[in-house]
């Protein structure tokens, strides 16, 4: 058994420990906060400019009356041999199993697509770390390049979630277009954990292109969050003034749902064609804004979660050596008075 002055080291160093873990919960919680008044905030804008489109659909055919082609490539479907897949995690460990999560889910999503050329485009540098270790680097593949079906590192993105800028979303939205219209790749798809709620999260991995249905994400796998998580996250969220529910948004997306949708004609400056084709790349950079913005909110819930879950095992752990403690010091009174009893009955 250790001696007691080991045992009150240890009681010290778990003690600095848990006000550590405590005050990065308190600092997940108060980021959470912030994050998901920036979700929230985009989310108008993006609902205003889903409903203008579906508009300009039901007003504008999305094929060409006279050559039957599509108006627009971005809605083009190919066979799927040429891939495109965006992992987004977090830059940060001490997350709890958030980004091991995600990684999972892309290597899933990988062996589902043995066979086939896929490039792998990281947000986060724990994807960047964990991908790299597998895949090899590569330049994006030219629409008329040859060679055996391979998966390639073609891009990362690392240190950027601190403070996410919709510019970041438009500039890789204008890369992805390009290349699908060159025909250089035939699917683009995206990992990432949507945040509705600390309680309410899914990890998904989304078809972004070809775009099937405006309006109407197409979710190739979605995992939902256990109740045990569920559990913890409540307990996690306790104290620290951030909602269990999703914010009530339902008066503002009635508004927003009733834009542009009267049975009338409306006349647009621009035909609606040409309206359509220059509104439906910027609908591709809302839904990666979306995405950044909804896991950078569900690391810092992550995070909340097991900075609690750390701070309760270090009280734990805490209360174990107290006891260990006191036991060594009472078996050493013990001891002492019974060193004292067999001297004095030897006199």
């Amino acid at each position: 058994m250790d001696n007691i002055l080991d045992i009150r080291r240890r009681i010290r160093s778990v003690t600095n420990t848990r006000q550590i873990t405590r005050a990065m919960k308190m600092v997940s919680a108060a980021r959470l906060r912030r994050a998901q008044e920036r979700a929230l905030a985009a989310r108008p804008y993006a609902r205003m400019l889903t409903n203008v489109l579906q508009s300009l659909v039901s007003r504008a055919d999305v094929h060409d009356p006279d050559t039957g082609e599509l108006l627009h490539p971005l809605l083009e479907r190919r066979d799927e041999q040429r891939l495109l897949l965006i992992v987004i995690t977090g830059d940060k460990g001490l997350a709890g199993a958030f980004n091991a999560n995600i990684l999972k889910a892309a290597l899933q999503f990988l062996q589902t697509k043995s066979g086939k050329n896929v490039e792998i485009e990281v947000i986060g540098r724990k994807a960047r770390d964990f991908l790299r270790r597998r895949f090899k680097n590569a330049e994006p593949r030219k629409a008329d390049s040859k060679g055996p079906p391979e998966t390639t590192l073609i891009g990362e993105r690392v240190g950027i979630l601190n403070k996410i800028e919709y510019s970041l979303a438009t500039e890789l939205s204008d890369q992805i277009i390009e290349r699908y219209t060159r025909a250089e790749i035939d699917a683009v798809y995206l990992v990432f954990n949507e945040f509705k709620s600390v309680i309410a999260q899914r990890l998904l991995v989304e078809r972004l292109l070809p775009i099937e249905q405006i309006g109407a994400p197409s979710v190739a796998e979605a995992k939902e969050m256990e109740l045990e998580e569920k559990r913890r996250a409540i307990e996690a969220a306790r104290g620290t003034g951030v909602g269990l529910r999703p914010a009530d948004t339902r008066e503002a997306d009635a508004r927003a749902a009733a834009f542009a949708t009267a049975p009338v004609d409306y006349i647009y400056e621009q035909p609606p064609r040409e309206l359509f084709r220059q509104l439906l790349p910027k609908y591709l950079s809302v839904q990666i804004f979306h995405a950044l913005l909804e896991s950078v909110a569900a690391e810092h819930a992550a995070r909340m979660t097991a900075m609690e879950s750390a701070t309760n095992n270090a009280s734990d752990m805490i209360d174990s050596l107290t006891l260990a403690m006191n036991r060594a010091r009472q078996a050493k009174i013990t001891k002492e008075i019974i060193e004292i009893v067999s001297g004095a009955a030897a006199l």
